[in-house]
């Protein structure tokens, strides 16, 4: 049996890699073949391209190696129809891996979604296109499923990979020690995305927010996880021009998140990440006004963090747009250390958020329903039926 992937991104790579080890541990006779990055390759994925020669960010760069995405799909098409997969699973990367889908179902190639577009909040006829194609689908979060089991497709939720993945690695008093937060100290965690433009709108109104926080209480301390990719540079210039005291790390963000008071943090996977890890949150959105206007009118979603959205009710604060301030984000967080009620209320609130994901082992059950989708719809089972 053979199973070909692609993944684009370094988060599909890292979904990949988990998938290939699950799979290999449960028939270690599959060959697994396709597009990925460094850790699918090492989990035992022979690739035919990285995504490294080809990851770009926003539309302009898109646009400018259209040519270039454009030679890869042909690559892969034509690295199907030589190496003749039972199955093509698709990880995320929706714009490309849904072009290469059609090109797979032409060829007879039955196809498998593993984190298939989110239907669910915008462009909600995407669900029985995509269902159209694919044989399978596996989302991530059980709110995933209404839209497209509406539209017909083959969808189920298997559980969340955060859960195998997203826990500390040390003791809260080693982490302390760590980080040398100072004795009785209080650590307050800024994530301010992993975006050049993210970081550029976000963090300054964080920082203001921070020095309104250090006057109010001398008992916080600031630490800022510089994310892979981003210049410290860049994150020190923005610093730079505030009063406020700032510890920068690269590693255990887990552990630090473990110790925290609270984080101020862009909206995306790490406010997942955070509520997994017990660790509330503000949590801060801001895009151009235009881009905003255009996203009202095909939005459909009441919440724009997962851990609220999962809850069906503002579990922690949202501010978006115009609110992002510094003084918005001060009166918020102000209230984790000044009202211990309001903390533990938002965290009780978070794990009723989490306990949505379902339990850990996603990877192994996703990988399991990969291996039955391979037999049943692949040459193995089309040749069964003959």
């Amino acid at each position: 049996m053979k199973i070909m992937f692609s993944a684009g991104e370094p988060s599909g790579d890292l979904h990949g890699e988990s998938l290939a080890k699950a799979i290999l541990a449960q028939d270690s006779a599959i060959q697994l073949v396709g597009f990925g990055g460094e850790k699918m390759a090492a989990a035992g994925i022979r690739l035919c391209a990285d995504m490294k020669e080809y990851s770009v960010m926003g539309v302009w760069e898109v646009i400018k190696n259209l040519r270039k995405i454009f030679e890869l799909l042909d690559k892969l098409t034509e690295f199907m129809r030589q190496e003749k997969p039972d199955l093509l699973v698709l990880i995320d990367y929706p714009d490309f891996n849904w072009r290469l889908a059609k090109r797979a179902k032409a060829m007879g190639i039955p196809v498998f979604s593993y984190i298939p577009p989110s239907a669910w909040a915008w462009r909600k006829g995407r669900a029985k296109k995509c269902g159209a194609i694919a044989d399978e689908l596996a989302a991530i979060f059980p709110f995933e499923l209404p839209v497209y089991e509406a539209a017909g497709a083959n969808i189920s939720f298997n559980g969340n990979p955060l859960l195998d993945t997203v826990k500390p690695s040390m003791s809260q008093e080693e982490a302390r020690q760590y980080f040398k937060v100072t004795p009785g100290a209080s650590p307050v965690v800024l994530l301010p995305g992993s975006r050049k433009h993210e970081i550029t709108q976000l963090l300054p109104p964080m920082l203001a927010a921070a020095e309104l926080l250090q006057k109010d209480n001398n008992r916080l301390e600031f630490y800022l996880p510089v994310a892979p990719g981003i210049s410290r540079q860049l994150i020190e210039a923005i610093v730079s021009r505030y009063n406020v005291d700032i510890h920068y790390t690269q590693d255990n963000t887990y552990d630090l998140m473990n110790i925290g008071l609270f984080a101020l943090a862009t909206s995306g996977t790490v406010v997942m990440e955070a509520a997994i890890m017990g660790l509330p949150c503000v949590c801060l959105y801001r895009m151009a006004a235009l881009s905003y206007a255009i996203g009202k009118l095909l939005v459909d979603i009441d919440f724009f963090t997962l851990p609220n959205i999962l809850a069906g009710r503002e579990v922690q604060k949202e501010l978006l747009q115009s609110e992002v301030t510094g003084s918005r984000i001060f009166e918020e967080a102000r209230k984790y250390y000044a009202d211990a009620d309001y903390r533990s209320t938002v965290v009780h609130g978070l794990k009723e958020a989490v306990a949505k994901l379902g339990e850990p082992g996603a990877a192994g059950r996703v990988a399991a329903r990969i291996i039955a989708a391979a037999k049943k719809y692949g040459k193995a089972g089309r040749e069964g039926t003959e």
